[in-house]
């Protein structure tokens, strides 16, 4: 299984992402097979300069390696260009407001879309096109896809129409990560369980490109006492915070390779001793609290 880890150089990464990067290298790694690294920058308001490289220290510094260059995101518009074209897509000029108001409540963490401008006659579309810029969405007219996810079984989602690009014109997420999946080989996606609900429009999407939906791994994810997903707002949860603190990498492998059941939170381990133990069918499925970390009730 060809797998990859994707971060997003917004931020530092803190100990969730990296307890999802070393499942995705044991993963690959216990399969004998290659684990691919992919930047996704896209979201170029929130991109600050030289995280991606101190991301890619602290991944370096746990032991968790990859095969091959580096794909970047912000490099791949004709791709995604391509790809939009061989899609059957119509405008959208809803806002979020207007999504919000008009769809139902989220389910599984997906907000699905009411299909508002799918059937706009030419004229109206030129009218709301005066008044705002319009998205892109598939039309894929409320099908629904089946998706195997090793942790958690089959999952069956209904595929809303959702967007592929923005109307800022900026290339959405879940066109990029399936056109970047494909061309990158990637047949097993490891990553966080609140993005389980995502997964059968992501699979449905790499049928319609015409290639084989990967399997999946969503992994249990790391919260804070209270069982709020970890965030920087949560105090020393970053490698170099962390090591600020007296904590070094080799201590935070282990805590986080304790977190899976591979060995104590105080042992001295490598990520090939890790590997030695470990089982996929074992991965956890619950959240891991994050020792220490509490919820900061001061945070707009």
């Amino acid at each position: 299984m060809t797998g990859r880890y994707a971060p997003s150089p917004t931020s530092d990464l803190h100990v969730g992402n990296l307890r999802t990067a070393m499942v995705a290298w044991l993963c690959a790694r216990a399969a004998g097979e290659p684990l691919r690294l992919r930047i996704e920058d896209l979201d170029t308001g929130r991109v600050r300069p030289g995280i991606a490289e101190r991301q890619l220290a602290d991944l370096d510094a746990l032991g968790i390696t990859f095969d091959g260059p580096a794909m970047i995101q912000s490099e791949r518009a004709d791709a995604y260009h391509e790809a939009l074209a061989s899609l059957q897509t119509y405008p959208c000029f809803c806002t979020r407001r207007e999504i919000a108001e008009a769809s139902s409540a989220p389910h599984d963490g997906v907000r699905r879309y009411p299909g508002t401008c799918r059937d706009l006659t030419d004229a109206e579309r030129a009218e709301r096109a005066r008044e705002r810029p319009a998205s892109l969405r598939v039309r894929a007219d409320g099908t629904t896809c089946t998706v195997y996810d090793r942790l958690h079984g089959e999952v069956t989602g209904v595929v809303d129409d959702f967007v592929l690009r923005r109307a800022d014109g900026a290339w959405a997420y879940n066109l990029a990560v399936v056109v970047d999946d494909i061309a990158q080989g990637v047949d097993e996606v490891v990553r966080g369980d609140d993005l389980l609900g995502s997964a059968p429009r992501q699979a449905w999407l790499t049928e319609r490109l015409g290639a084989e939906p990967p399997t999946y791994v969503h992994v249990g994810l790391v919260v804070d006492d209270e069982g709020t997903r970890l965030a920087k707002r949560h105090g020393a949860v970053t490698l170099p915070d962390l090591a600020a603190g007296g904590e070094d990498a080799g201590r935070v492998r282990a805590r986080l390779g304790a977190s899976l059941g591979l060995c104590d939170a105080d042992a001295e381990v490598s990520m090939d001793d890790l590997l030695e133990r470990f089982d996929p069918t074992t991965i956890p499925t619950e959240p891991w609290v994050w020792p220490g970390a509490r919820s900061d009730h001061s945070a707009p």
